[in-house]
């Protein structure tokens, strides 16, 4: 989730970047949901994708922490198992492709 601020209130949102269909500024930031709710945020359009950005970035680094480190996790330390060709291989696998060591 990234933190918003709606425009005229002033009050502060969680919005799953993932769920946000468009941008636009014209002249005040609107970010248009999937479902299409709209939100007039007072971030411009580099602010937001620049949190974007950085959430994701987040997300990939504390995934490579838990891998490396998997009492971070709190779970079994996961790795994926290719097969032939690159593909992963499904024997013995837990989900798509993953294999406790």
């Amino acid at each position: 989730m990234i933190s918003l601020t709606r425009f005229h209130s002033g009050e502060c949102i969680a919005v799953n970047p993932d769920l946000i269909e468009r941008i636009e500024e014209s002249p005040d930031t609107v970010v248009t949901m999937t479902n299409g709710n709209r939100y007039v945020i007072g971030e411009t359009i580099d602010e937001i994708t620049d949190k974007i950005r950085a959430f994701r970035a987040s997300l990939l680094a504390l995934a490579m922490q838990m891998a490396d480190h998997p009492a971070i996790a709190g779970t079994a330390r996961l790795t994926v198992i290719r097969g032939q060709g690159g593909v992963a291989d499904t024997a013995g696998t837990v989900g798509s492709g993953v294999r406790e060591p």
